[in-house]
Order: C-alpha cells, then sequence, then structure tokens
C-alpha cells in the first residue's frame, strides 16, 4: 500500500519539530525505507497504523522514528580532498600556532555510525607522530543515541571498512575480531561520543580549533541554518577551520564566515 499523505504529513511534523529537518514531497521513497524496518522490530502492522500512534506523542516511539529518519550514508575519508586539505594545510598550520598549547579541540558535528571522527583520528595518528603527547581532543555528536552507542565499540563490519579505506591503514589501525573489524584503542580514545540534537541550542564545546559540519545543514530550513553557523562562530577560534559538504555554504546564511578555496576543496574561516 503507497504511503498516505497524511501519514507522510505526520511523519514530517515530527521529524520538524523534534529535529528541524525539513522533508520535502517526493521524500516518500525515503520514509518508507527508513520506517518499515522499524515497523517491522516494532511488530507495527503499518505505516499508517504507525502515523495513528505517533499522534498520541508516545515518547519512545516517538524518538526511534526520529532516529530512524535522520541516519545518514557515510564512509571512510568521504570527500578525499577535504581530508587532503586537513593534512597537508589545516593541521600543520594549527600545529604551528598551538605549539605552545599543545592543545587542538575538533568536533565532528554529524557523526552518524562515526567513520568521519575515525578517520580523522586515524589521519593524526598517522600523518601527525608529534601529536601523540598533546592534548588533542575529537568530540563527535549526532541525534541518534542507539547510533552513538554503537559508535562507542568501534567495530564495523567488512562492508564499511571496505568504503574509503586503504587496505594498509585497515590492518595497521584495526583488528579483526570474528568477520568484523575493531578500531585501534589509540585512536578510539581520541573521540568522545556524544548525543545531540542540531535543533537546539549547541552547548559549550570551545574553544574550537576545527569543526566538521557536513552534509547535514542541507537538511535544515534557513532560519535553522543561520542559527547553527552563528553559534558556531561563536565557538570557534578566530584562527579555526569550518568544514562544511560539497553541496553547503554559509552563503546568505551567516555573515561571519568567508570561504577560502584551496586546491580542490573549500573551508570556511572567521570574518575577524
Amino acid at each position: 500500500m503507497a504511503l498516505s499523505q497524511s501519514a507522510f504529513d505526520t511523519f514530517r511534523k515530527i521529524v520538524r519539530e523534534e529535529a528541524a529537518i525539513v522533508l520535502d514531497d517526493g521524500k516518500e521513497y525515503l520514509v518508507e525505507s527508513r520506517l518499515l524496518p522499524l515497523c517491522r522490530s516494532e511488530d507495527i502492522e503499518s505505516l499508517e497504523q504507525l502515523a495513528v500512534k505517533l499522534r498520541f506523542n508516545p515518547p519512545r516511539l516517538t524518538s526511534l522514528v526520529v532516529e530512524a529518519l535522520t541516519t545518514n550514508e557515510t564512509s571512510f575519508f568521504r570527500d578525499a580532498p577535504l581530508f587532503d586539505l586537513v593534512r597537508d594545510e589545516l593541521l600543520p598550520g594549527l600545529i604551528e600556532r598551538r605549539s605552545s598549547q599543545r592543545k587542538l579541540n575538533i568536533w565532528c558535528g554529524a557523526s552518524s555510525s562515526g567513520q568521519e571522527p575515525i578517520s580523522l583520528g586515524i589521519l593524526i595518528r598517522e600523518y601527525f607522530p608529534e601529536l601523540a603527547d598533546w592534548n588533542v581532543k575529537i568530540v563527535a555528536t549526532d541525534i541518534n543515541g542507539e547510533m552513538i552507542e554503537r559508535c562507542k565499540t568501534g567495530i564495523y563490519s567488512q562492508l564499511e571498512v571496505s568504503r574509503g579505506l586503504p587496505a594498509k591503514l585497515l590492518i595497521k589501525y584495526f583488528k579483526k575480531t570474528g568477520v568484523k573489524w575493531k578500531v585501534n584503542d589509540d585512536v578510539l580514545w581520541m573521540i568522545q561520543y556524544r548525543k545531540l540534537n542540531l535543533a537546539e541550542p549547541l552547548p559549550a564545546m570551545g574553544p574550537l580549533d576545527l569543526v566538521f559540519l557536513r552534509n547535514v545543514l542541507i537538511y535544515f530550513d534557513g532560519e535553522t541554518k543561520s542559527r547553527i553557523l552563528g553559534e558556531v562562530y561563536e565557538q570557534l577560534r578566530s584562527d579555526g577551520s569550518l568544514l562544511l559538504g560539497t553541496a553547503e555554504s554559509t552563503l546568505g546564511l551567516c555573515e561571519g564566515f568567508s570561504p577560502l578555496s584551496h586546491s580542490a576543496a573549500t573551508s570556511y574561516q572567521r570574518v575577524a
């Protein structure tokens, strides 16, 4: 049975209210693919029945629906030119400027299943051994509490480690555990995973040296995007960098940032 307009409107109203995410017309296929497995696991006969139950605002079921609809696609070292930029320009510059403090504070604002912060941790261990005795903190946040708990284990399937992760780095920074792979503790211990809903005001995390906020702003309306970017601006150091997805920009949303084009990627710097 096709998803009715009434049920679709219920689902997108909830995800808008709870996570500030906009589901436009034409995203019915996304709702069906994400929520049908939830119906099966919760022994709910159909999406229509799920929509009816949600109209009574059950907290647990509402949370499960929001988490199902906000799980995003990711992979290790996604958008390789951006990680090249971090390795070749951004981190070397930060290391030079923070040499007296010996401290770096990094935020990954939409970590999903954890490949982004782990990629960053591996990059730091592989190319910057001088940071071994620095205080390097990577805070990784996501709205999905179940995903956050999974990320803390650092365990990934063969399919997941096959996507974007070079074989030499897999062998060096992961250990085989049965049919899965677990990231080494010296990488995992760099990362603090926390649940965070970007629809709500950001907690104090600064001062931040580097912010990854990739492929998440595209899901919000203009007002929410501007509010998030403004709050990031307040917590980012004057010489820090903001990194967005390739389809995202601060243009028309926050005057506090200016794009800086590099060879194959773009970073955003604070304007004064």
